[in-house]
């Protein structure tokens, strides 16, 4: 076959079904293709043909990405997200993959039914933190220190004073794991805090909510950003498929 007219099979997301079921057309580098799904007992993936190659992470193709699984997620309760760019040979490869990958998704299905992710990233506003390392007692006598010495002799005094505004912003992302991220972990199903990006993030949390409490879950939110208005601000995102609560392996087994 000619290499440059080679499809594969790109997969999206495996669902809980017993139905063969179709999803609305994706349009891939300016082409439509039919997403269909590949079955194996009460599970299936979500799939496109599309041409064999690798496809680079860009904005528009993530985007073509999330928004296949976003339509899924409207039509079904139990969906297991996969990462960007997988393309397999055959449907026939894929099918292997669901069959190897099921004692892991029957394990899933009723963990995740009817439940969805929502992320919070808590940003800390650069006034609020600059005062509080700066009104800290411990930083101004350092700062008076560095100021009446010469660069080489305040160069171990300036190491200790950036160790305490650290420490600073380590006490602040205690405070707001404690205030914010404590009382949402409790109103969830499941709670995970990642690593902050960035010099200013204070929380970077995900959260696995039951469909049927987002819209109390999000009113702890609200609350939870009116008290903290005036020093945060908050990047509230969702509703996902459970990212953050899942880890699969994709491998087909050589044969």
């Amino acid at each position: 076959m000619d290499e440059q007219n080679e499809t594969g099979i790109y997969i999206f997301c495996g669902i809980q079904t017993n139905h063969d079921e179709k999803f609305e057309a994706i349009e891939l580098e300016g082409e439509q293709r039919e997403t269909f799904t590949i079955p194996y007992k009460d599970a299936a993936m979500v799939a496109a043909e599309v041409p064999m190659k690798i496809y680079h992470p860009n904005r528009e193709n993530l985007m073509m990405h999330q928004n296949v699984i976003s339509n899924v997620m409207a039509h079904n309760d139990t969906v297991i997200p996969i990462s960007f760019g997988n393309v397999f040979q055959s449907k026939e490869d894929v099918a292997v993959l669901l069959e190897n990958l099921y004692p892991q998704f029957e394990k899933l299905f009723p963990e995740i039914k009817g439940k969805i992710e929502l992320g919070l990233k808590v940003i800390g506003k650069k006034e609020w933190l600059e005062s509080r390392v700066n009104d800290n007692p411990e930083v101004e006598e350092m700062a008076q220190t560095v100021r009446g010495k010469s660069e080489a002799a305040g160069y171990y005094d300036r190491i200790k004073l950036g160790g305490a505004a650290q420490k600073i912003f380590a006490n602040m992302q205690d405070e707001v794991k404690s205030s914010i991220y404590t009382p949402l972990e409790e109103k969830a199903e499941a709670a995970k805090s990642n690593d902050p990006i960035g010099e200013k993030m204070l929380l970077n949390a995900s959260f696995l909510v039951d469909r049927d409490k987002e819209e109390a879950f999000d009113e702890k939110v609200n609350e939870a950003h009116e008290e903290w208005k005036d020093k945060v601000e908050f990047n509230y995102t969702g509703p996902w498929p459970a990212y953050n609560f899942i880890d699969i392996r994709l491998t087909v087994e050589e044969t």
